[in-house]
């Protein structure tokens, strides 16, 4: 029988896959609250809360690693179930500076375990394909629940250090576990430093494109609709202490997304500037959604990468309100890295 959060804890819940899950949870499941903690770093934008009905959610500022504030979160909305989303993400950053990701993303993460065990609560830990390192370009596999652990950066290392506390609850205290890692998402909300939006919002404020590398990096990608609806059929149908991979057969090079991009946006195929790529930069990552198509009979709707990333685009297109004010800081931070 499935399970139905009534007070749901969502943990940096105005971030972009966060905010997406929030707002389906909201328009499809009108018997649960939401309860957001979030500390509202650089990379969440409360305007992605506009329009959502304020009855049905509560934002609550504070850290993941802050104990007595998870602990009053928990106790004042009376919350029966956690997903976790907290987390530095994005791989340049870690790469200059790994401190912040070293202490979200695994004390964070330790932090709201106690919590989910001290409680006895549902606890979903959201985690990304990245702790798999990366396969070669022609190698015909791709990663499964049994992959072994082999990040490659500073902030896929947190990951996966979170996703072996994780299962270190589940082992030891029977703590209510599950974890999904999922390939990389796109679509509307995501920050303008990740690779997607980045090329769009650059090319809507007159800056060229940039391109790591020569652009062979193959990525495998999945509208954050088709996430956001795995990890809710994890969260309320999937077996405690199990893993769930979540993808959508959308393996591109950054070369042809861009490409794609370009083409949608009436711009000249080779209208954009190479940079050098990022140390210890992953090749290709695939994934195989087997187990989570066969358990929970999860599909991914948006199967057309290219209308999905054509209606990406409009959305940056028609809420230059959302992410022009971040724009300039982003592009400086860039600058000084390098990229």
């Amino acid at each position: 029988m499935a399970y139905e959060p009534h007070n749901l804890l969502v943990t940096g819940g105005v971030g972009f896959i966060g905010v997406n899950f929030v707002r389906q949870v909201l328009a499809e499941h009108p018997e649960t609250h939401v309860v957001i903690l979030d500390s509202l770093t650089y990379a969440a934008n409360p305007a992605s809360l506009a329009g959502l009905d304020r009855e049905r959610f509560d934002l609550v500022r504070g850290d993941v690693c802050d104990p007595d504030r998870v602990a009053s979160t928990i106790e004042d909305y009376r919350v029966d179930c956690i997903v976790h989303f907290a987390a530095e993400s994005h791989n340049d950053n870690s790469i200059e500076a790994p401190d912040p990701f070293i202490r979200t993303n695994i004390y964070g993460t330790y932090i709201m375990l106690q919590a989910a065990r001290r409680y006895g609560l549902r606890f979903h830990q959201v985690s990304t394909d990245e702790v798999y390192g990366d396969l070669d370009y022609t190698d015909p596999a791709r990663f499964t629940e049994e992959s072994p652990y082999r990040p490659s950066s500073p902030y896929s290392a947190s990951k996966a250090a979170a996703d072996q506390l994780v299962r270190a609850w589940w082992r030891t205290y029977g703590t209510q576990v599950t974890i999904s890692n999922c390939s990389n998402n796109y679509g509307p909300y995501q920050h303008v430093e990740k690779f997607i939006p980045r090329q769009i919002t650059n090319i809507l404020s007159g800056r060229r494109p940039r391109l790591y590398g020569e652009g062979k990096g193959v990525r495998d990608w999945i509208h954050v609709d088709d996430d956001c609806r795995a990890i809710w059929d994890i969260l309320t149908r999937g077996r405690s202490g199990r893993t769930y991979l979540i993808g959508a057969d959308g393996e591109h090079s950054d070369r042809e997304v861009l490409g794609m991009i370009l083409q949608i946006m009436g711009r000249p195929a080779h209208d954009y500037d190479l940079v050098p790529d990022r140390l210890g930069a992953d090749r290709r990552y695939a994934i195989d959604a087997s187990r989570i198509r066969r358990e929970l009979g999860w599909r991914p709707r948006h199967t057309d990468f290219a209308a999905g990333l054509e209606a990406t685009v409009d959305w940056y297109r028609t809420h230059q309100d959302w992410w022009r004010p971040g724009k300039e800081r982003t592009e400086e931070r860039c600058r000084v890295q390098g990229h």
